[in-house]
């Protein structure tokens, strides 16, 4: 009997654990995000304004449009796609958040027909 008593309290506690998402806190400014692409580790560092986000890496500068679903949801859509894959908008969602970063995943707006569904997660770290 104390086993089941003890397991309902549990079951309880945990139940009521919510995972921190301030997302409005990172809605607007700069961050980076690191990231590990054929073994190399890589940073970029992007700008994000309500409409725009602005991608620096390897001296190059990208910018796509930013569109909010809610407070925690938006969609990247780049201004000026080179290839056919970059015309494809991306989901991005912000899964939980801290003082100064916050963690998400990412995966293509409207799915293939015929192919998977690659999720990817991330943290991006504000630093302005």
């Amino acid at each position: 009997m104390r086993v089941i008593i003890l397991l309902f309290s549990l079951l309880f506690l945990t139940s009521c654990y919510e995972t921190e998402r301030n997302c409005t806190d990172f809605k607007t400014g700069t961050f980076d995000f690191t990231y590990t692409l054929d073994g190399v580790e890589q940073t970029t560092r992007f700008t994000r304004t309500e409409n725009f986000n602005i991608d620096y890496h390897n001296g190059k500068v990208d910018s796509s449009s930013v569109r909010w679903i809610n407070d925690c949801e938006f969609i990247l859509k780049k201004l000026h796609p080179t290839s056919n894959s970059e015309k494809d908008a991306i989901h991005m969602k912000i899964l939980s958040t801290t003082q100064d970063s916050y963690m998400f995943e990412y995966k293509l707006a409207v799915k293939r027909p015929n192919k998977p569904l690659n999720v990817e997660k991330g943290i991006a770290v504000k630093i302005k």
